[in-house]
């Protein structure tokens, strides 16, 4: 089945190639995310949000509703009106687009939107604004919509303020190292925020980060705003592999007494070694009375993850729900979620078959039943169907590549396609009763397709609402291709992408990129536009290169074994899997094989210098961006995740670090970093070129003052130009 799907697919795109008639060619400032001409090259697209089962698009001018059954839109109103109701004095908008507006109420013709000075509710059938608050630009800001209060951080402290405009201070040690209310662990395990309101919005739980302990990296800003103009210290807090990570806790604040109580987590793991081991608390959820918080807790080592439950009110630690263990490592991502028809069961999501599916749990702990199984995974959960009782799911079990839509019958497991089986889909659920949604998809020849869908009934219902056209007709424009081979162990399939000239012609040799990635958490081809293609890989292959990708083991959406294939010797399984992809290229008569570059950024560009230094008669150029070097010196939380601690591994370490490859450098390599990178910090390239100076070899090194892990805004257009000069220079 895999081989027929990428087959048709791949042939049906040999053919793509422009009409003569194309004559455009792309520049950096049409194709970069940074460019001033970008956004009129992508595809087009609609801003949708649903007020309860009513879907609404917000545009900049005004927000229209829109049938479902017929695709006709009516205006609810529009920008000027709701100026005019939030009481503009004409001479200023106080609103600056509707793009953003939300409809918190279901059943309340209530829209929210913000202007310079407040977070506001308009009626807008009764054209009025029916609350606000003040307090809108601060830090970390999160509103509950049932209550009215919210929660934010200003000059380091937690504060909420009620409904009625009362102002709470939650904490007054807050400082630099005491860190309230904000994301916890360095993002990890799905972390993205530091207060979670309860379903009735009258408590609010919080994070409270002790990080005094954690070892200061010294940042420098060479362009500080003082009158001297002097370059000044602006250290990061960044707890490396194997040293003292910070100690979180997790307070609730209850807006009817006005009290704040800690939660009785444990204070070290279960687990201790020599080690500081305190537990990492992720994936925080309430039970639907507001009076139970769910965490789940995973120890340092990160192979014991619990589901434990704590009195919201008491703050006592209540019962053990479940508990996964690993000889190599848990991942919990998701929190559960409850039934809205039944709020003593909940899903949980859990990959212990070796993918990642469902499973009915009661607020006791007791495993109901699992309701997804199979060599798949489930992608995402957008929600449940309360009249047909069922949860909609994103899964890739149509084809690894692909992400369709399916309804899960809670009671019996049966799963009901719900778009057209074709390419990548992302779903958004109506917010009433979930029998409807939008559906963003695209297939590697569809730019951008919206439909909405009724799944209420036992065959869902589409109107399309969007056919995109392409942008880019009248360019000039590469060939895509994709196809398998296998992986290094000789049976697991691979997919891999190709990008070639528009006047590509089989008799000729090309040079080649070898565009690399190759860590967890991320893949880079898909059934999408274009087969997921990043434009700078059209930008090349309009001056007249081939660039190839590949998703190696270890790489997202494949199972379990396939991730965890890499544990504790990253890089060493992913080069096996790359260096399989050079083979297929150096089979194909058109690929130069003597003019193989690669180009990779973060753990791509920790996969470049590997690349170049342990194949080093095999790549003539490189350009590594931002990469790891040596993993001693990457966080804890990801770091001893994939390898062990540095005291548990020694070997592991030792035998992917690249210091001692540096004298293996023989291409032209070019190191480029962000010089205030706070994710990969730069000891890692500056540790390198210290290596390469006392091996007398000789790489390249680019850095971006002011910058971080990514080049920000136009600084990406000067960066990527700068990437294709070094190949253009010493490639082609």
């Amino acid at each position: 089945m895999k081989t027929k799907f990428t087959t048709i697919l791949l042939l049906s795109l040999l053919t793509f190639a422009p009409m003569t008639a194309q004559q455009k060619l792309f520049t950096l400032e049409d194709l970069n995310f940074g460019g001033r001409n970008y956004h009129s090259l992508r595809p087009q697209n609609m801003f949708l949000t649903w007020w309860g089962d009513q879907l609404v698009q917000t545009d900049i001018e005004e927000c229209r509703l829109i049938d479902v059954k017929t695709g006709k839109k009516t205006i609810l109103f529009t920008l000027d009106d709701i100026n005019r109701w939030a009481g503009s004095d004409g001479t200023e908008r106080q609103v600056r687009h509707l793009s953003s507006a939300t409809f918190p109420y279901p059943d309340k013709p209530i829209v929210a939107v913000g202007n310079r000075r407040a977070f506001v509710l308009i009626d807008f059938k009764a054209k009025q604004i029916v609350w606000q608050d003040s307090i809108s630009g601060q830090e970390a800001n999160d509103w509950s919509s049932q209550s009215r209060a919210t929660a934010y951080v200003e000059n380091q402290q937690l504060f909420v303020v009620d409904a009625e405009g009362q102002k709470h201070q939650l904490s007054t040690d807050g400082s630099r190292e005491i860190v309230y209310g904000q994301s916890v662990h360095r993002d990890e395990w799905g972390i993205t925020k530091g207060t979670f309101w309860s379903p009735d919005g009258q408590r609010l739980a919080f994070y409270r980060m002790d990080q005094s302990m954690v070892t200061d990296y010294p940042q420098v800003n060479v362009t500080p705003d003082n009158q001297k103009g002097i370059a000044k210290m602006e250290p990061d807090k960044y707890p490396m592999a194997g040293t003292n990570t910070h100690v979180v806790t997790i307070g609730v604040f209850d807006l009817r007494t006005k009290n704040t109580i800690y939660l009785q987590t444990p204070a070290v793991s279960y687990a201790a070694t020599a080690l500081q081991q305190p537990c990492y608390f992720t994936n925080i959820s309430w039970s639907p009375d507001s009076k139970h918080i769910f965490i789940q807790e995973l120890n340092r080592d990160q192979n014991d993850c619990r589901l434990v439950s704590y009195d919201a009110e008491t703050g006592k630690r209540e019962y053990e729900l479940c508990r996964e263990t690993s000889d190599k490592y848990v991942e919990p991502l998701n929190p559960i979620e409850f039934l809205p028809w039944d709020k003593n069961l909940f899903i949980l999501q859990s990959q212990k078959d070796g993918y990642n599916h469902l499973y009915l749990y009661s607020i006791k702990g007791e495993c109901i039943r699992q309701l997804t199984s199979g060599p798949w995974v489930v992608l995402d959960v957008l929600g449940f169907n309360q009249k047909t009782k069922s949860v909609i799911i994103a899964s890739n079990e149509k084809h690894p590549l692909q992400r369709n839509l399916y309804a899960v019958d809670v009671l019996t497991g049966k799963r009901t396609p719900i778009d057209n089986g074709e390419g990548v889909h992302r779903g958004v659920l109506s917010k009433g009763t979930g029998t409807l949604l939008y559906d963003k998809w695209q297939t590697p020849t569809t730019p951008n397709n919206i439909d909405v869908v009724q799944i209420a009934k036992a065959k869902p219902q589409t109107k399309n609402l969007l056919t995109a056209a392409d942008p880019w007709a009248e360019y000039v424009q590469p060939i895509f291709e994709s196809g398998t081979l296998k992986a290094a162990d000789g049976t697991t399939d691979l997919y891999w992408r190709m990008v070639k000239p528009h006047n590509f012609n089989p008799a000729k040799k090309y040079p080649t990129v070898v565009y690399v990635y190759g860590g967890t958490h991320a893949h880079n081809v898909e059934a999408s536009w274009h087969w997921y293609s990043r434009s700078w890989e059209t930008y090349m292959a309009q001056k007249g290169y081939i660039v190839f990708i590949l998703d190696n083991r270890g790489s997202e959406n494949r199972g379990r074994d396939f991730e965890q294939a890499t544990f504790r010797q990253l890089g060493q399984v992913e080069m096996q899997d790359q260096m399989k992809g050079v083979d297929y290229l150096k089979s194909l008569p058109y690929v130069d094989s003597k003019r193989l570059g690669v180009h990779g950024w973060s753990y791509g560009g920790y996969m470049t210098i590997s690349l170049m230094t342990n194949y080093p008669d095999v790549f003539k150029v490189g350009v590594a961006g931002g990469p790891v070097i040596d993993w001693h010196w990457y966080e804890v939380m990801y770091g001893e995740r994939y390898m062990d601690s540095p005291q548990q591994n020694p070997d592991g370490y030792a035998k992917t670090s690249l210091i001692n490859k540096a004298k293996n450098l023989k291409g032209k390599l070019q190191i480029i970093i962000g010089y205030n990178d706070p994710t990969v910090v730069p000891q890692h390239a500056l540790s390198f070129l210290k290596a390469c100076v006392e091996a007398e070899t000789q790489p390249d090194f680019f850095v971006y003052p002011g910058e971080g892990h990514n080049m920000a805004g136009h600084a990406s257009v000067h960066l990527h130009e700068r990437i294709t000069q070094y190949f253009e220079d010493y490639l082609k």
